[in-house]
């Protein structure tokens, strides 16, 4: 992170202390609005991040990582989520899975090297009548095939 990003953080941390206070209970608030901006919270940001609060360093990183909203590596402009619950599974979510990767040439947990998308798992997106499903973002999509899978993954590299 270049001098000017680091300084440029910082005003923006200090404005959302501004705006959410100094308690210990604004941390989270600012970590969703640092998430929101860069889709990731930066380890810089969380150093002052809890200088700003004045709590431990330790204390932001383990709610960073606590909550599978917040993220502390980079991630893509697009998040592609897979439902891995076994209704899925017996739909032919490992199928889907397959296409998925090959056609990104990443695996799940990774970001592809343009920085367009994130491939992650989810546990459930409550659409078992109509699986497999996918989330891209926060778009829905049902009864996958692979050539869906491909086809919605064409639309948003």
């Amino acid at each position: 992170m270049l001098v000017s990003e680091r300084t440029s953080l910082t005003e923006e941390i200090e404005r959302l202390v501004e705006q959410y206070g100094k308690d210990r209970s604004s941390l989270l608030p600012i970590l969703q609005a640092v998430e929101r901006k860069y889709r990731y919270v930066p380890d810089f940001a969380m150093q002052e991040i809890a200088l700003q609060l004045d709590i431990h360093p330790v204390e932001v990183y383990s709610v960073v990582t606590f909550y599978s909203f917040l993220h502390s590596k980079p991630r893509g402009r697009n998040i592609v989520r897979l439902c891995r619950t076994i209704i899925c599974d017996i739909s032919g979510k490992e199928n889907v899975e397959s296409a998925i990767t090959r056609e990104l040439g990443i695996s799940f947990g990774e970001t592809t090297p343009d920085k367009k998308i994130t491939l992650e798992y989810t546990n459930c997106l409550g659409m078992c009548d109509q699986g497999p499903a996918m989330m891209v973002n926060d778009r829905v999509f049902t009864r996958l095939t692979p050539e869906k899978a491909v086809e919605i993954l064409n639309e948003i590299k």
